[in-house]
Order: structure tokens, then sequence, then C-alpha cells
């Protein structure tokens, strides 16, 4: 028998990593298919749906603001808060005057009060206004927000 290589290095043996990669690409692509992703939810409510269909006429409205320091205004017309019934009787005097101020024939019938509250007040400012609507007989509220990302 000849030796044919007598005159070479014999070359190390290397690990080809080509197919390994290939393998784990497969087995990624299998765990991210086969992965079930789930959701944990606290409270199971339904959100409220809206309409692109525009009111016919536009509720008579009372915009409520308050501030971070306390401070209520009914109709841009700043109010002193001397309890949630002073408070009442402040929206049912806004409710039986106009927007430019002159007193209305009769008083507006259900109005919708507009809660415009900054958002370092404190709860308890804003459960005063929903307290005063209720006792002013006035059920329909809302809130206003503005659109995320601007100030």
């Amino acid at each position: 028998m000849m030796d044919f290589r007598r005159g070479r290095k014999r070359e190390d043996p290397e690990i080809n990593l080509i197919p390994f990669i290939d393998v784990l690409l497969v087995v990624l692509i299998f765990l991210m298919v086969t992965t079930t992703y789930s959701k944990f939810t606290e409270l199971q409510i339904t959100l409220p749906t809206a309409d692109a269909e525009k009111a016919i006429d536009k509720p008579f409205e009372i915009n409520v603001t308050v501030d971070a320091k306390g401070n209520y205004t009914v109709n841009n017309v700043p109010v002193s808060f001397h309890g949630v019934a002073g408070l009442a009787e402040d929206l049912k005097r806004a409710a039986s005057t106009g927007p430019d101020g002159q007193p209305l024939a009769s008083p507006a019938k259900d109005p919708v009060i507009i809660v415009n509250a900054d958002q370092f007040a404190m709860h308890q400012m804003v459960i005063n206004v929903l307290e005063a609507a209720r006792m002013a007989g006035y059920e329909k509220l809302t809130f206003a927000a503005q659109s995320g990302g601007q100030k």
C-alpha cells in the first residue's frame, strides 16, 4: 500500500455550522407557530359604539369645569363650592339661562352635563359634580377628554 499524502499535512476536522443554523431556524419557526398567547382580563366590559350619524338637534349643554386647585365653573362662570346641594342649584340656574346669560322662558329639559376635569383634580371634586347632577335630576352626563398625544 502506498501513501500518496506523504508531503501533505493532515487537515483538522471542523464542524459545518450551516446545517446547524438551518435546523435551529426550523425549530424556532415551529415554536413560534405553536405558541398560544393568552389574554388575562380582570374586567369584562362592553365598549360603546359610536354612530356616524349626526344628531338632528343639539341638546342643551352645561359645561362644568373642575381645576386642580378645587375651583368650579359652570358655563365659564366661576362658582364657589358650598356643598353638593349648592352646586346642584348652580346647575339648575345654568339650565334656566341661555348661552348669552339671558334667562330662558322655560328651563332646559334634560340638559347634558359635560364635566371638564383637570387631570390632577381630586377624585372627590368630580364625584361632587356627579352627585350635584343627580340631585338636580339631570341624568345625561359625559366627560370631556383631549385626543391622544396632543397638549
